[in-house]
């Protein structure tokens, strides 16, 4: 019996006639036709083939009733021999074998299935057409339970087509749930962008109040202080004037009577006296006698009262001359005061001179006794690629050890350059993971420009992402994106060994510190925050909109954005900026000049000074928080010891901020961290060396005054 020809599948060809990649449907007249073409095909099909799969209209029970079973050999269907032994197929015993029309019908299925093309995103519909027409064939067959059958085929069909809209009408709102989702991701990526901008001007706002109600709680405390003493001298004024008025009432009353007795007195020694009567006379002298006495008494009273009393006169002008005394005595005083700071001040710049001096000598003789020649620098204007003019570009500012480095740079740029492969380092765990590789690799030899660029964009693309993996693996996964996974580890060591060659570049060195885990990666970004923000800044301090400030304005800028440096640090980042001190605070400056690179990614002396201030600082802070432990480097220090010292020595240290300093001291995770007062936290120890090492990894950095401000 043949088989079945190969050919196209008719579901197939539906498929491709009702779906496009857009989801449109094309009109039902086309359909139409198409169906009724398929429906000719199979009915023909089926004519063809009844002959083959139909046996007198009866299909053997196989395997159900094995005995019952007859052999079918190898004859016409459609022929008188073949029709004459259907009927009596029952009486033969037959083995196990297969029935020949399921064995035609699995071949037929088994051949359609292979002629599928599966490689396009309808293969599951592709498959089922094949059983689809088997199905039909049985539909034919059984003429008895066609209708049945007929009736569950197109119960299928009507929920297969009713499926296959509903995924159609889905798909465009799955593209709009993914663009909502995105989105959404970048809005609150910007919102989050923009809280950390308003907590970090708060506090400083907050710092600011804080200030000005210090200072206004020390002026009212001032002006309290000389309102009581103003008190104190009314009170003393107005009794010294109360006993003078006093003294002066008695004074008067006083005088008062003694001129009465002077003219009683006259009028006793008239001529008339002498005719009196002596008894009279005698009781005069009497009385006389009494008043003196009782006067006498009275004026040596006033004697011993007023004995110590001065004129008013006098009283002011000695009054006046005190008063001068006093102020001289006070302003010799702050004088006196003054000159004894500048004297300690002075005596401690002697002993520390004394001590750099000594130092000096010591490694003065030291490199007298060990050094060699000074090396001629102009012999490297010959090698160096570029001549006289780039080394001397490359010399210029740069001391033997740096120019050193230099040197060692461009030797290494050209060996680097000669290098056609990379062997690779295996896969130790010593090995980086971006590394781990057992074979060679080749060298891109991209230029530095390429590397600094290439550097950036896996900068931008690590600031979007929110951080969930490590740096090593976020790098590796960037450079497969990039460039795909087929050059993704050539592109890893070729630009693992250009940030490891080229120290001197800001953009390569910071990089390298960060992917060998050295520095916390936090660290960059908050150093590209401080320049955004001081950018920020000065734009605002620019109200004409011309790229340019004065220097006051710089001065101010710098003043607020950093509160806690000295003045002298404030002065360093304006002379790296352009100001001389012959330069007055009118003097107009080019502000985004300062914060550009050139094309190699190397910044401005402005930038370059910045940063090195936040290193020194950091350096400063840790040197602090080991001499407020007391120990030595190879001591072991507990956890509530280096908490203790963190708030000694930054006692604005905000709690959150103190818990992620231990976290990353102890290396503890944020839920094992204990409380202040826990028993558990005198045994958690490490090594003074080892948790200052971790400290100097990350953002570290003072966040106030180490002495205490004066309690209003």
């Amino acid at each position: 019996m043949a088989s079945p020809k190969p050919r196209c599948s008719s579901f197939a060809t539906t498929s491709r006639t009702h779906m496009r990649p857009s989801g449109g449907i094309i009109d039902d007249s086309f359909l139409t036709e198409t169906k009724n073409i398929q429906n000719r095909k199979l009915s023909q099909k089926r004519k063809t083939l009844s002959c083959q799969f139909s046996i007198g209209g009866q299909l053997s029970p196989w395997p159900t009733h094995t005995s019952g079973q007859t052999i079918l050999h190898n004859r016409k269907p459609c022929s008188y021999d073949y029709r004459k032994r259907a009927g009596s197929w029952q009486q033969h015993p037959l083995g196990t074998t297969k029935p020949r029309y399921l064995e035609q019908l699995e071949n037929y299925l088994r051949k359609e299935l292979l002629l599928l093309d599966l490689s396009t995103d309808s293969t599951q519909e592709l498959r089922l057409q094949p059983y689809r027409e088997i199905f039909e064939f049985f539909i034919e067959d059984f003429k008895t339970y066609k209708p049945l059958l007929s009736s569950i085929k197109n119960a299928y069909e009507v929920m297969l087509a009713h499926q296959r809209e509903k995924i159609r009408a889905l798909e465009p709102l799955k593209a709009k749930l993914v663009t909502v989702n995105e989105d959404c991701n970048e809005r609150i990526l910007a919102m989050r962008a923009e809280e950390r901008y308003e907590i970090t001007m708060l506090k400083k706002e907050k710092m600011n109040l804080l200030k000005l109600i210090d200072k206004k709680n020390e002026e009212k405390i001032s002006l309290q202080s000389e309102v009581s003493k103003l008190r104190k001298n009314l009170a003393e004024e107005y009794l010294r004037y109360l006993t003078e008025r006093d003294a002066r009432k008695i004074l008067i009353a006083d005088l008062n009577e003694l001129r009465y007795q002077r003219e009683d007195m006259s009028l006793a020694q008239s001529p008339g006296i002498w005719g009196e009567d002596p008894v009279k006379l005698t009781l005069a002298l009497k009385m006389t006698r009494q008043d003196l006495t009782r006067t006498q008494m009275e004026l040596n009273t006033m004697k011993a009262n007023f004995g110590d009393v001065v004129p008013r006169r006098d009283f002011e002008m000695q009054e006046k001359t005190n008063k001068d005394l006093q102020e001289q005595l006070d302003s010799l005083r702050d004088d006196y005061e003054e000159v004894c700071k500048e004297h300690e001040i002075l005596l401690q710049l002697h002993m520390t001179t004394l001590k750099e001096r000594d130092q000096f000598h010591s490694e003065l003789q030291e490199i007298q006794r060990t050094s060699t020649p000074r090396p001629d620098w102009s012999k490297c204007e010959d090698v160096v690629a570029g001549g006289p003019d780039r080394w001397q570009m490359l010399a210029e500012g740069k001391n033997s050890d740096q120019l050193v480095d230099v040197l060692l740079e461009e030797i290494g740029e050209g060996l680097l350059r000669e290098k056609d492969f990379f062997p690779g380092l295996g896969y130790g765990e010593a090995i980086p993971p971006f590394l781990r590789f057992d074979g060679i690799v080749e060298n891109k030899k991209p230029t530095k420009k390429d590397v600094v660029n290439l550097l950036k964009d896996a900068w931008k693309q690590r600031l979007v992402e929110e951080q969930k993996e490590k740096f090593p693996d976020f790098f590796f996964n960037f450079l497969e994106h990039r460039f795909g996974p087929g050059e993704a580890m050539a592109w890893a060591y070729t630009i693992f060994e250009n940030i490891k060659l080229f120290r001197s570049n800001e953009v390569m060195s910071q990089f390298y510190a960060v992917l060998m885990g050295k520095r916390s990666e936090n660290v960059y970004i908050k150093q590209k925050e401080t320049v955004a923000q001081l950018l920020k800044e000065m734009t605002n301090a620019d109200s004409q909109n011309e790229g340019l400030i004065t220097m006051e304005h710089l001065s101010t800028v710098l003043k607020s954005t950093f509160p806690f440096k000295k003045e002298e640090k404030i002065q360093e980042l304006m002379e790296a900026g352009g100001w001389h001190p012959n330069s007055s605070n009118a003097d107009l400056l080019n502000y985004r000049s300062l914060f550009t690179e050139d094309e190699e990614g190397q910044s401005t002396p402005f930038v370059q000074k910045l940063w090195e201030q936040y290193v020194d600082e950091k350096d400063e802070y840790l040197r602090e928080l080991k001499q407020e432990l007391g120990m030595e480097l190879h001591n072991e220090v507990t956890l509530p010891q280096i908490r203790e010292a963190l708030i000694s020595i930054d006692p604005s240290l905000e709690k959150q901020t103190l818990n992620s300093y231990l976290i990353q001291a102890f290396q503890l995770p944020m839920t094992e961290l204990p409380e202040e007062g826990e028993e558990k936290e005198e045994s958690i120890v490490v090594q003074l060396k080892i948790a200052l090492q971790r400290l100097q990894m990350i953002d570290i950095r003072r966040m106030g005054s180490r002495e205490p401000e004066p309690a209003s």
